[in-house]
């Protein structure tokens, strides 16, 4: 990246997780520059079948499990939060939703009320009735889904909490009991998702497969687009009682799905999940600052831990003065984020970690 004045800027956050694929990538904008002199906009509430549409879900559903075989594009992370939440609803006749404390789904209504964190939810209460949260990858608190729960939305890795793993274990014995309670599993991997931990979905490492899947952020190359994927047979209660039961009028943006599709098409063709926990294990052996306390990492996707918000924020300051773009996360602000572009190369790294070394 560039500044103003010339300067150059090594990227260690992709615009948290959207630039997957760094910068303008020559076939997104080509994409973007080919679909937009096509048409930009058509009736939405299925008059006419749009071939970015159909190209996309068909893209989409090809990385996945067959369960997961219907695709509904909106424009963003907390509009798939919003869609799959009215979805569970519909779906079990249930009002109750559980999510996990210091999660983040985005920052609508709706998506506010699934929030993990109080400090950016006092302001605009009374917000979603019917909401319980519970410890992220504490098997014990998994007791608290019960037949009257209608989903249960839960980040595969925990973001916005400094990038929280969960253990094999505790993500299966979710699955099983929200099988054994009919409740839905919503995996959020708006951050996680499209290539970032060195699978295209961060789900396919625990042997699980969600009920629920959303999508945004890598997703568009830069371009604001999202999904809520499901099956058929769940997705289609959104077609009666009421007949369009979740509308958008710009979801599916024929542009937005040409740059997701080139995206995509540049994630596979050029084998960059490939190359993911290579680059992992090259920042971790190259970041060597005195003031690291722990490192936890998926793939591209780390959070380097400091002793407090203060000295963070110090060193935070300094990489931006000597040209490296990191920050850090919203509920754990004594930990940097790393999520640079899939692209990345050894060199870029090795310059980036020798700066965050020499910051004081």
């Amino acid at each position: 990246m560039y500044g103003k004045q010339g300067e150059k800027y090594i990227d260690l956050i992709s615009g948290i997780g959207v630039s997957n694929i760094g910068h303008c990538h020559p076939k997104v904008v080509q994409a973007i520059q080919e679909q937009s002199q096509k048409y930009m906009h058509l009736m939405v509430y299925g008059e006419f079948v749009q071939a970015p549409q159909v190209r996309l879900a068909t893209k989409l559903i090809e990385t996945l499990p067959p369960s997961l075989d219907s695709v509904y594009l909106v424009n963003s992370g907390s509009e798939a939060t919003e869609g799959a939440l009215k979805l569970a609803k519909r779906y079990t006749n249930r009002r109750e939703i559980i999510s996990c404390k210091n999660a983040y789904h985005g920052s609508s209504h709706g998506a506010l009320s699934v929030m993990g964190n109080e400090f950016f939810k006092q302001s605009y209460r009374p917000l979603l009735p019917g909401i319980k949260h519970i410890r992220y990858n504490h098997t014990e608190d998994l007791d608290v889904i019960t037949e009257q729960t209608a989903a249960v939305i839960i980040e595969t890795i925990q973001g916005e909490a400094g990038v929280r793993i969960a253990d094999k274990p505790y993500m299966q014995a979710l699955r099983k009991r929200c099988d054994y309670t009919g409740t839905l599993l919503i995996l959020d991997e708006i951050q996680c998702g499209f290539g970032r931990t060195g699978t295209f979905w961060a789900f396919e490492t625990y042997g699980i497969v969600p009920d629920i899947l959303l999508a945004a952020k890598g997703m568009g190359g830069g371009m604001p687009i999202g999904a809520f994927i499901s099956s058929k047979k769940i997705m289609q209660t959104l077609s009666s009682d009421p007949v369009l039961g979740h509308i958008t009028t710009f979801g599916g943006h024929p542009v937005s799905c040409a740059a997701s599709i080139a995206c995509m098409e540049v994630i596979q063709e050029e084998k960059l999940m490939d190359t993911v926990l290579k680059k992992e294990s090259l920042i971790r052996k190259q970041l060597n600052h005195p003031g690291i306390k722990e490192i936890r990492s998926a793939g591209l996707m780390m959070a380097v831990e400091f002793e407090s918000y203060s000295v963070l924020k110090r060193i935070i300051d300094q990489a931006i003065e000597k040209g490296v773009l990191t920050d850090w996360f919203l509920f754990c602000d004594n930990s940097m984020r790393i999520a640079p572009p899939l692209i990345i190369s050894d060199d870029q790294i090795e310059q980036a970690c020798s700066i965050i070394s020499s910051c004081k």
